[in-house]
């Protein structure tokens, strides 16, 4: 009896400033390929193409919706920009992931957000944003960190009965914070999973699919050991998802 192949999980790139949109780069850090790698999984980097979302969908397992240093667009939770000076947009990116974000949750297909893919997979499903955590309630956490990526900034409070708890395995753990917006609350479809100290939403889940989970942190530089969990968990995920669909498939 032979083997399943590794589960392929597609990962959501950055893409650089350019003269010209030919000379532009799509790029992913190693960090994030590594925490799929390392835990059985096969990394396949997305080029944004809006034509190519479900032939990508046909050739993966699982998605990764990385962060980057920009916001979903306020108007996308029908929002005016409260702190346009402090707002960076992506426009194209936020739309291709918002493509292939939608076309996996239609698959079921499993999904996990990170940063600002968490704060899209919330607006997917109907959730608002705090557009600037610093003005719009009051706290001493520093959510966007002065530190190196790879240093805990603050705890986390995991919720008991939730997947991610599962997951995990602990109750609290330290984490870093590199965001300076995030999800204002749970809808019908999502519920909040993990908090930090002050209340702000750090982990959500969507209890009406297989596995479909955002964090606020950056588990993939491996801050504490239960992080790995995380990708494990993700890549095991995507396994049983092909298994499923393969099944589909024969019979």
């Amino acid at each position: 009896m032979t083997s399943s192949p590794p589960p392929r999980i597609g990962i959501t790139p950055d893409r650089s400033a350019a003269a010209s949109d030919i000379e532009a780069l799509f790029f992913v850090r190693r960090n994030y390929c590594a925490a799929i790698s390392d835990n059985g999984g096969v990394p396949l980097v997305l080029p944004y193409d809006m034509d190519a979302v479900e032939t990508y969908l046909d050739q993966i397992d699982g998605l990764l919706i990385t962060g980057g240093m920009f916001d979903v667009n306020p108007a996308l939770y029908g929002m005016p920009a409260r702190y346009p000076e402090k707002m960076a947009l992506k426009e194209d990116r936020t739309a291709f992931e918002q493509a292939m974000l939608r076309a996996a949750i239609a698959r079921d297909m499993p999904v996990l957000g990170i940063c600002g893919g968490m704060q899209l997979i919330a607006v997917e499903l109907g959730a608002k944003l705090l557009q600037h955590i610093p003005s719009d309630i009051s706290t001493s956490i520093e959510h966007k960190q002065a530190e190196d990526c790879d240093l805990a900034s603050h705890a986390i409070h995991i919720r008991q009965g939730s997947k991610l708890r599962t997951i995990l395995g602990v109750e609290t753990c330290e984490v870093n914070s590199l965001h300076h917006q995030s999800v204002a609350s749970s809808t019908d479809k999502v519920k909040v999973a993990a908090v930090a100290d002050d209340g702000v939403v750090e982990a959500i889940e969507v209890p009406s699919l297989s596995f479909c989970m955002g964090v606020q942190w950056h588990p993939e530089y491996r801050v504490n050991a239960s992080e790995k969990n995380l990708f494990t968990a993700l890549v095991a995920a995507a396994r049983e998802s092909a298994a499923r669909h393969l099944t589909a498939i024969s019979v």
